[in-house]
């Protein structure tokens, strides 16, 4: 009966009723809300990317497993611990030829082989080097994306001297000790040339600071043309307090600097035990190291040029103090 409530049905139950509920846009929100990052692909069971590195990873696994082969060891890309790798057939040939201490060089396998190769086999087979046979992936990781050509040598970290170190080369030298120190210069090859004149002119050894300073890697070792085997270098934390400490064991610190008040020729301490600091070609010398020095000395030029690298400020100046005291030696 029309209008009846009291029927099967008549009344609509809480929550039944049509149209728009309390709180629908916090609904609408909570809808668009994300469900994190998305997971890589290789971390994705069930994408390509994932079997890939699945299948990747077990042949890694073989490859190390697996015994020598026409006298190349396998091997896959392993901690280097801090060493350093040189990568592509020119780099890995010239630092062979250099005598660049290696700890091992990776050849790709099934490499097409050329002269530069075969000297490479040659070379570290005649210096003892480990030849290890490594997958084109193994490379790429060894050598961080750099083009490598089929070819990445291992060179071990440099074992730095102290400071007194070269004291004590000096000391059984019998001569005056003449050490070089390097303030912020931090080009490799500028490190390299610099030990090459040190090995040249008799310095007993190179002064490095800790931080902001070129290391001695493979780049430098090669420009050195073997110096860096016979001129030891000493890494100090800080070169100014060194040079202070230099100076109360009775060495002269002199600075180089376009500004100088005398010249490398006319330097009075150069038949004196004695510490030449070169400084980065663009700044010059840092005020503390500065003020650490008994003098500044400047290398005349013209006046066309504004500055030397720090290869060949070392150079000359060395070449100076190599001869006034060969001078002296026979007055």
């Amino acid at each position: 009966m029309a209008g009846n409530s009291q029927r099967q049905g008549a009344t609509r139950k809480g929550g039944a009723k049509k149209g728009a509920k309390v709180g629908t846009g916090g609904h609408s929100r909570k809808s668009l809300e994300g469900r994190g990052p998305t997971p890589k692909a290789e971390e994705r069971t069930y994408h390509p990317a994932y079997k890939r590195k699945v299948a990747a990873d077990k042949r890694r696994a073989a490859e190390t497993g697996a015994g020598a082969r026409k006298g190349v060891a396998r091997g896959t890309r392993k901690a280097t611990g801090g060493a350093e790798v040189v990568a592509g057939r020119n780099a890995v040939v010239e630092a062979l030829r250099s005598d660049v201490p290696a700890t091992a060089v990776h050849m790709a396998e099934r490499i097409e082989h050329d002269d530069r190769t075969r000297e490479i086999l040659e070379l570290a087979s005649i210096k003892g080097v480990r030849l290890l046979e490594s997958s084109r992936g193994a490379l790429d990781q060894l050598t961080e994306g750099s083009v490598h050509q089929g070819v990445a040598m291992e060179v071990p970290p440099y074992e730095y001297a102290s400071i007194d170190d070269l004291l004590d080369a000096a000391a059984e030298s019998g001569e005056p000790p003449l050490i070089v120190a390097l303030d912020s210069v931090t080009d490799p090859r500028n490190l390299g040339a610099v030990l090459r004149s040190a090995g040249a002119f008799g310095a007993h050894g190179v002064l490095v600071p800790s931080r902001r300073t070129a290391s001695l890697t493979a780049s430098a070792w090669k420009v050195s043309a073997g110096a860096a085997a016979r001129v030891p270098v000493a890494k100090e934390t800080n070169l100014a307090r060194t040079l202070t400490d230099l100076k109360k064991a009775g060495l002269f610190v002199v600075g180089l600097d376009a500004g100088g008040d005398t010249t490398v020729r006319e330097l009075a301490f150069s038949t004196d035990p004695l510490v030449v600091v070169v400084g980065s070609e663009g700044k010059g010398l840092s005020r503390l190291v500065r003020e650490a020095c008994d003098a500044v000395a400047s290398i005349p030029m013209s006046s066309s040029v504004e500055s030397l690298n720090a290869g060949v400020a070392a150079g000359i100046t060395l070449y100076e103090v190599s001869q006034a005291r060969a001078a002296a030696a026979t007055a």
